[in-house]
C-alpha cells in the first residue's frame, strides 16, 4: 500500500521509461547490450593500460580514472533498470535509493573533475611540450586523480545530505527509471527551494567550473596547434585532443541541461538522463580506442600475444 500523508515514504516506485510491455522488453535487449559492452570496452581500455608499457602515461592513467569511474556509474544503475523492466514491482527501498544516489553524485563529481584534468593535461602537452616531463610528474598526477575523486565525493556529500533531510510521506512514486536529486525533491512533503538552490549552486561548482577550465585549456591549444608550422603535428594535436572534446560534449552537455534547467519536462531530463547515464559510458573507451592508434596499437599487440601464447611460442 502507499504510505499516508503521515507515514514516511519507506520504498519508492521507480516509474520507469515507459508502461507498454513491448517497449520494456526492447529497451531491456537495449539496455543490456549498451550495459555488457560498456563494461567489455572500459575492462579491456584498463587492461591495455596495465599491460602495455608504451601506454604508461599521464593521458592515459587519467583514462584508466574515467574507465574506472565509467564502469562503477554505469553498474550502478543499468543492472536495476534491467530487471525493473522485466519485473512488474519496480520498487526500492529508502535505502537502496539513497545508496544510489550518493554513488551516482560521487561518481558523475568525479568524471566532471577528470574531464576537467585530462583537458589541462592536454593543454601542458601542446602549448608547454619541453616542459611536461616536468610539470605532470606521477605525483602531480596521483594528486589530481586523488583531487578528482575528493571532489565528487564533496558533491555527493553535499547533494545528498540537501536532498534526503527533507520528509517525504505521501506520493513515492518517482517519475524516473532511477532515484536522481531532482526527481526525488519532486516528492518532498515541504518546501524545496533551500535544496533546489543548494544543488543548483553544487551543479555551478562541478559543472560550470570544470567547463569554464575546459574552454580556457582548448582556447589555448587551438592557437597553439594554429600557430604551428607542421601540417603533420597540427593534425596530431586536433587527433588527441578530438576524442576528449567529444567525450566532454557528450558528457557536460547533457548533464548541464538536467542540472542548470531546472523548468525542463520530466519526459525530457528522462532522456537526457538516459544519455549520460546509460550510453556515455559505453561510448567513452570506444572513442578513445577507435581513434587512438596508441590503442588500437596495444590491442593489436595482445591480441598477437594471446596468439602466440595458444601456438606455444610465447610464455
Amino acid at each position: 500500500m502507499r504510505p499516508t500523508n503521515q507515514t514516511p515514504v519507506t520504498e519508492f516506485f521507480l516509474q520507469g521509461l515507459s508502461d507498454d510491455p513491448h517497449t520494456q522488453k526492447l529497451l531491456f535487449v537495449l539496455f543490456l547490450f549498451v550495459y555488457l559492452v560498456t563494461v567489455l570496452g572500459n575492462l579491456l581500455l584498463m587492461s591495455l593500460v596495465r599491460l602495455d608499457s608504451r601506454l604508461h602515461t599521464p593521458m592515459y592513467f587519467f583514462l584508466c580514472n574515467l574507465s574506472l569511474a565509467d564502469l562503477c556509474f554505469s553498474t550502478n544503475i543499468v543492472p536495476q533498470a534491467l530487471v525493473h523492466l522485466l519485473s512488474r514491482k519496480k520498487t526500492i527501498s529508502f535505502q537502496r535509493c539513497a545508496a544510489q544516489l550518493l554513488l551516482f553524485l560521487i561518481l558523475g563529481g568525479t568524471q566532471c573533475a577528470l574531464l576537467a584534468v585530462m583537458s589541462y593535461d592536454r593543454y601542458v602537452a601542446i602549448c608547454n611540450p619541453l616542459h611536461y616531463s616536468n610539470i605532470m610528474t606521477w605525483r602531480v598526477c596521483v594528486q589530481l586523480a586523488t583531487g578528482s575523486w575528493t571532489s565528487g565525493l564533496f558533491v555527493s556529500v553535499v547533494d545528498t545530505t540537501f536532498t534526503l533531510r527533507l520528509p517525504y510521506r505521501g506520493s513515492n512514486t518517482i517519475a524516473h527509471f532511477f532515484c536522481e536529486a531532482p526527481a526525488l525533491l519532486v516528492l518532498a512533503s515541504t518546501d524545496t527551494h533551500t535544496s533546489e538552490m543548494a544543488i543548483f549552486l553544487v551543479g555551478v561548482v562541478i559543472l560550470l567550473i570544470p567547463v569554464s577550465l575546459i574552454l580556457v585549456s582548448y582556447g589555448n591549444i587551438i592557437v597553439t596547434v594554429i600557430r604551428m608550422r607542421s601540417a603533420a603535428g597540427r593534425l596530431k594535436a586536433f587527433s588527441t585532443c578530438g576524442s576528449h572534446l567529444m567525450v566532454v560534449i557528450l558528457f557536460y552537455g547533457s548533464a548541464i541541461i538536467t542540472y542548470m534547467t531546472p523548468k525542463s519536462s520530466k519526459e525530457q531530463r528522462k532522456l537526457v538522463s538516459v544519455f549520460y547515464a546509460v550510453v556515455t559510458p559505453m561510448l567513452n573507451p570506444l572513442i578513445y580506442s577507435l581513434r587512438n592508434k596508441d590503442v588500437k596499437g596495444a590491442l593489436r599487440k595482445a591480441a598477437a600475444r594471446n596468439s602466440l601464447c595458444k601456438l606455444g611460442f610465447y610464455h
